[in-house]
């Protein structure tokens, strides 16, 4: 007869159930969030457990859990996720968030995501947070009023989450930026704090553009491809090739954890990275990456609170993909990290690809779409690694087609 702790155990009685209810609860909270689905149906005791404020406390102090890419297609009654714990992907029954709403009875896109948590919304204006995991949801009023909501010109919308130094999940909140006006006359800041009902609404004012210290600048890399930026440089508007989930393609960077520095970064119509300080209420156009001569698509993507572009062009017969980011110091774009050739000359000839990037941690996850061909891939920015993802199937065995995606870790204790 086994025994555990020097007391017989019982044949057929498990390990956990000699546990003491908090060790219990300490210990499945480290287990892989996709069990959590099934603890309510193991047995009376893991389900009292599942549903437990203590339990929710316990998963809130696991530091980190591998993350989520809520995955969307063109299919917008299906959502899926790849999970990078194990790899694979898993469907998600988007009926069970119970997304409804009087104004607007359509199927909301998703717009943005952070923490545990994807922020959806309503062709009408209307927002609804939810967590994929619990499915609890909440929904967040336009800050417009119904007769503004379909002329005004939205540009950029980020959600960030943010906790206290306590454990406790009650400490959790989260912020909602929507940016909208006119490029470069005006634009206006709309903050919802999760803390608090209604929109916080300012009018930003415009900084200098930054400027490259010469009229033009050279880039080189290992592969002797030149890049040029110039000050008049500019994306043409036709070359944007946006999904409608990243029509409003934006990021929210902070530094060291604070609200300070906080910035909302997102494209211009005409290709140009846009950034938005939230407490000074400022914004600055920074210059272009590429030439207006070269086809590409491109898209902002935030790791460990930095921002960078990733960019596609094709120059001298080969495509590129290719990783920046703004170097303050000298006032231009340095490159992070490149797609091997043997891999992004893949896309070469195909103009319409779009480039549908989202971060978590040191790695991007970047999306292709285009009529030609649909995949996605995940790059490494510490090691340089690349690896493209595999294929997931629809039930009659068709590979099923994305175009972006938005990244969370997915934790039962994010409340919306």
């Amino acid at each position: 007869m086994e025994t555990i702790l020097g007391r017989k155990r019982a044949r057929g009685s498990s390990l956990l159930d000699e546990l003491h209810e908090d060790m219990l609860e300490k210990v499945l909270s480290w287990l892989p969030t996709t069990s959590f689905f099934r603890l309510r149906s193991v047995c009376k005791r893991w389900c009292s457990v599942a549903g437990s404020a203590s339990f929710q406390r316990a998963c809130s102090r696991v530091p980190v859990r591998d993350p989520w890419f809520f995955m969307v297609g063109s299919d917008l009654d299906r959502s899926v996720v790849f999970d990078a714990g194990v790899g694979i992907w898993r469907d998600l029954d988007r009926s069970r968030f119970r997304m409804t709403t009087k104004h607007d009875h359509r199927n909301p896109i998703a717009v943005a995501s952070s923490g545990g948590l994807v922020c959806f919304r309503y062709f009408s204006g209307e927002f609804v947070v939810c967590n994929p995991v619990t499915t609890a949801c909440r929904e967040i009023p336009s800050p417009f009023e119904s007769s503004e909501n379909q002329t005004v010109v939205v540009h950029a919308i980020a959600m960030k989450a943010f906790s206290s130094s306590s454990s406790s999940s009650s400490s959790s909140y989260y912020k909602l930026v929507m940016v909208s006006g006119e490029i470069p006359n005006s634009l206006s800041l709309h903050v919802h704090d999760s803390r608090n009902e209604g929109w916080e609404n300012v009018i930003l004012s415009r900084k200098p553009s930054v400027s490259p210290p010469e009229s033009e600048l050279t880039y080189t890399d290992t592969n002797e491809v030149m890049y040029f930026l110039s000050k008049s440089g500019e994306v043409v508007s036709t070359q944007m090739q946006r999904s409608p989930c990243k029509q409003f393609s934006s990021v929210i960077t902070v530094e060291e954890g604070t609200l300070e520095e906080a910035m909302i970064y997102f494209l211009s119509p005409s290709g140009a990275v846009v950034g938005c300080h939230l407490t000074q209420r400022t914004f600055i156009e920074y210059p272009s990456l590429l030439p207006t001569y070269l086809d590409h698509s491109l898209d902002v993507v935030e790791c460990r609170g930095k921002v960078y572009v990733v960019t596609l062009s094709e120059f001298l017969e080969s495509a590129s993909l290719r990783v920046w980011r703004f170097s303050d110091r000298s006032q231009s774009w340095q490159q992070v990290v490149s797609m091997p050739p043997a891999m992004s000359n893949d896309f070469y000839g195909k103009t319409t690809t779009d480039v549908n990037c989202v971060g978590f941690g040191d790695n991007i996850f970047i999306c292709f779409n285009s009529v030609e061909f649909n995949c996605c891939f995940s790059c490494d920015l510490v090691s340089g690694d690349w690896a493209q993802l595999p294929n997931c199937f629809f039930s009659d065995g068709k590979p099923m087609e994305f175009m972006s995606a938005f990244s969370l870790e997915p934790r039962i204790e994010a409340r919306v």
